[in-house]
């Protein structure tokens, strides 16, 4: 394991070159991995795993829309693709990486089956950080560790497939069987992590949550449509309130912060623009600040998941769902985006 030191604030981290993939596969070469859940994170990390020569197997619901997915990615019924219990049944890892309202109603289905020496396994703190709110309480004899990797199952597999990782963070919540940190790592590194760092479910799921709520998806999107809407005001096309809103950050400059950070970002712009995001930053934090403070407050209340909770264990939570995503679809920012991106030049070859 490695360190790393952030002025101070010193962080356990490991890489591949320590944690090598033959490592991992020897960890684990008498296990099998049931992967419960083929949504959001469960396509990514079971390929991967499949693909780094892993034990697998898909435990799902049959006859669903994800079975007949997990068909089409090549899982075979009877062999490699079960019901979620027949697939808790032939394992020694359960990775729950079912929605966290499906956890709390599958739970009781994958509890019977966690037997004294198994790994279960979460990429989300949600439901054992809140535990009063779910119900999910692990025996005290199985080891309950995360791998959390930081973007979508689908950023996951597309790295993978590129020779390149996605970080992810790992936590130990339990080690019944004092194999808890080689089992988390291992496992970390088979689904495809560039590297890992340490952290724990409460401080995972209250980032989590904030960051999606906040710069992620929830923020951005509040940013995306205030500048937007004051251009259009002002007069300005969709599509150049679009390009100088959302196309020139995400084609342009993003990816050129990622890779270098945001200083030197300021430093190789012009200087009317270097000046403008010097004088403007902090504004802009002070302005959103006691909003983060308010979000990060309710996420560590539990007030945030319960409302998730309440919300997305509804019976016309699709519905409503639908609804919501079709006001973003249709409105014009994203109308002018659809078609902004129709135009970019990989679209036409």
């Amino acid at each position: 394991m490695a360190q790393l030191n952030f002025g101070g604030v010193v962080e356990n981290v490991v890489t591949r070159e320590e944690f090598p993939l033959s490592k991992a596969l020897d960890v684990l070469k008498d296990e099998t991995i049931a992967i419960i859940g083929y949504g959001v994170q469960g396509p990514g990390q079971s390929m991967n795993l499949r693909d780094n020569g892993f034990n697998v197997i898909i435990g799902q619901r049959k006859d669903s829309k994800t079975w007949d997915k997990a068909i089409a990615d090549g899982w075979v019924p009877g062999q490699t693709l079960f019901e979620i219990e027949e697939a808790c049944e032939h394992t020694t890892i359960i990775q729950y990486l079912l929605s966290d309202a499906a956890q709390i109603a599958v739970w009781p289905q994958i509890k019977k089956h966690l037997t004294p020496g198994k790994a279960l396994y979460f990429s989300h703190g949600f439901g054992v950080t809140y535990k009063e709110r779910t119900g999910i309480v692990p025996p005290a004899d199985v080891d309950v560790i995360l791998v959390a990797p930081k973007g979508s199952g689908t950023s996951l597999r597309r790295l993978f497939l590129e020779g390149r990782g996605l970080n992810s963070s790992y936590a130990i919540f339990q080690d019944a069987t004092g194999r808890a940190y080689d089992r988390v790592i291992a496992l970390g590194i088979g689904v495809g992590s560039g590297y890992l760092f340490e952290t724990d479910f409460k401080r995972e799921v209250f980032s989590d949550l904030t960051g999606e709520r906040g710069t992620l998806m929830g923020a951005i999107q509040g940013i995306f449509a205030a500048q937007y809407q004051v251009l259009r005001d002002n007069g300005h096309t969709p599509s150049e309130a679009f390009n100088e809103t959302v196309e020139e950050l995400t084609q342009s400059l993003m990816p050129l912060v990622a890779e270098n950070g945001m200083d030197w970002m300021s430093a190789k712009c012009s200087t009317t623009a270097q000046r403008g995001a010097l004088d403007w930053w902090r504004p802009f934090r002070d302005a959103t600040l006691p909003v983060f403070q308010k979000l990060y407050a309710e996420v560590a209340s539990g007030e945030e998941a319960q409302r998730s909770i309440d919300t997305n264990s509804k019976p016309d939570y699709r519905e409503g769902l639908e609804a919501e995503l079709k006001e973003l679809r249709e409105s014009e920012i994203w109308q002018a985006g659809a078609t902004v991106r129709s135009l970019r030049p990989e679209r036409n070859k």
